[in-house]
């Protein structure tokens, strides 16, 4: 990977330079597999790939509508969240109608030679299980609270935006952001509460 900048590197991908276009992805795929994965746990490496490719092959053909407004970055993850809920809704109506069989997270992949490495410190068995679904509650109660809290809280927890970058991306200003974050995080916390109250209360009950 070279100390090219950005915006030079860009350069050359609007001039169609293969060389460009692969050190592109270098350089992003990690961080966007990285957003995609802790947005939607329970997907699988595979299901994580297919939303990495169907960025970045919305990124190429929409390089040119990026001005350069925000970070590079931050325009890829907007993308990016919108393909992952996609693909969630798809993977949610294709249950209804029947589903597909569960794929593993450790498959291999190696006709793409594409990987996504979770971080893990190896928990025990029962602690890993209670992660799972305290991430799913979590995930859930993202999907109760809506548009537009949902998009700022996970552009700002799962792709680590800045308050400037989110000011920028989201078209406010910094102490608009700030004041709504405040308020998006208020209302997630009471919805979360709630089912996590009502998960407890059902595991106790067993």
């Amino acid at each position: 990977m070279t100390n090219e900048s950005e915006p030079a590197l860009l350069a050359r991908c609007r001039q169609g330079d293969p060389a460009a276009w692969e050190e592109l992805l270098d350089r992003h795929y990690p961080a966007v597999a990285g957003f995609v994965f802790q947005l939607a746990p329970d997907l699988s490496r595979e299901d994580v790939e297919e939303v990495c490719q169907e960025v970045f092959v919305t990124v190429v053909r929409s390089l040119e509508s990026f001005r350069g407004a925000s970070a590079f970055q931050t325009w890829v993850c907007r993308i990016a969240l919108n393909k992952a809920r996609d693909f969630l809704e798809r993977a949610r109506a294709a249950k209804r109608g029947g589903g597909r069989p569960p794929l593993s997270l450790d498959a291999d992949r190696s006709e793409t030679g594409l990987a996504v490495d979770p971080p893990s410190g190896a928990p025990a068995p029962d602690e890993t299980l209670a992660r799972q679904e305290d991430a799913a509650l979590l995930h859930e109660a993202l999907i109760r609270l809506g548009d537009p809290c949902r998009e700022i809280i996970e552009l700002r927890y799962f792709a680590d935006l800045s308050y400037e970058e989110l000011a920028t991306s989201l078209c406010l200003n910094v102490k608009t952001v700030s004041s709504r974050l405040s308020k998006c995080l208020d209302k997630l916390e009471d919805i979360a509460r709630d089912l996590f109250q009502r998960e407890t209360t059902g595991r106790l009950s067993v």
